[in-house]
């Protein structure tokens, strides 16, 4: 019953969503065609508004981008003139799309055993080496090891392309400058997890049974230590799959990351907005199914 509410709420959440972005980029100062090569003259202008109904009243521009919504038309780009935010979502979200999940494939498959060795090894050499490499990896952000990576991985050794994304080779790099400062958060968030879980009474309880430590850590402690990477997931994952940007205006991926900067500076209303409710919807949707991830995990959990 819980997530049948949680499901009639999306809609209603999006659609306020959507109307704060809406009005917020139109009362942010600069216009969708302030930018132009040329300036053109105020008939030109009123003309060019007039196609696009910025001359119209805000209410029923939203009215009418509601309407354009309902049958899934985001509308025209005001920058990319020949195109619409269909075209470019279409066009640039498969490769966010790929970009992020191998980003987060990368992240859980290097953090969590990293974050359970450390623990489980806790004032051993692994632990303090594994301890120094996580606290590294989420200090140095995504925008430093990028260029690090491509000094060392493209120009030095010249053993992967600089740039671009067309085959599995482009994506090293740009996976591992993604993916590294992640690693370093969900190691930390198995540690801790980890450490709090093998000092509760029903570990103790499982030892005293006469399991092996493995069986232990595996069978009954992991379940439990991964619930808070578990919960990181969820955002993680939203944040990964619609791009990053800076990566990717690092790599020259053409992915909708992209865009949506591009989309910001030039008041490109209509992309904005298409982008943050994509965003908004993946964000809601990965967040439901972590709550249920969590009553997978831990059947202890209910949701009243």
């Amino acid at each position: 019953m819980y997530f049948v509410k949680r499901l009639t709420l999306l809609l209603p959440l999006l659609l306020v969503i959507s109307f704060l972005a809406f009005m917020l980029v139109r009362v942010a100062p600069g216009g969708p065609f302030d930018r132009e090569r040329r300036p053109a003259s105020p008939e030109i202008e009123r003309q060019i508004r007039a196609k696009y109904h910025l001359d119209e009243p805000k209410w029923r521009q939203f009215v009418r981008f509601l309407g354009d919504l309902a049958h899934g038309d985001f509308g025209p780009s005001l920058k990319y003139r020949s195109h619409t935010v269909n075209d470019i979502i279409a066009q640039g979200l498969p490769v966010s799309l790929t970009l992020g999940a191998l980003a987060f494939c990368f992240a859980l498959g290097v953090g969590i055993p990293l974050g359970y060795l450390t623990a489980v090894r806790r004032g051993h050499w692994v632990d303090w080496a594994g301890s120094f490499l996580a606290i590294l990896m989420v200090c140095v952000p995504g925008f430093v090891i990028a260029p690090l990576l491509i000094m060392a991985f493209a120009i030095e050794w010249r053993l992967l392309p600089v740039a671009l994304w067309g085959s599995p080779r482009h994506a090293l790099l740009p996976v591992l400058a993604l993916g590294l400062y992640f690693s370093g958060r969900i190691a930390r968030l198995m540690r801790e997890g980890m450490l709090n879980t093998i000092r509760a009474e029903f570990i103790t309880t499982a030892r005293a049974k006469g399991l092996s430590e493995t069986a232990v850590l595996l069978k009954h402690a992991f379940r439990l230590a991964v619930l808070p990477v578990v919960s990181y997931s969820g955002p993680l994952l939203a944040d990964l799959l619609t791009g990053s940007f800076v990566i990717e205006n690092i790599f020259q991926i053409p992915g909708i990351g992209v865009f949506l900067v591009n989309g910001s500076l030039n008041r490109d209303y209509t992309m904005v907005v298409g982008l943050v409710l994509l965003y908004a919807a993946l964000l809601l949707v990965l967040n439901l199914l972590v709550d249920l991830a969590y009553v997978l995990l831990d059947r202890r959990v209910r949701y009243d």
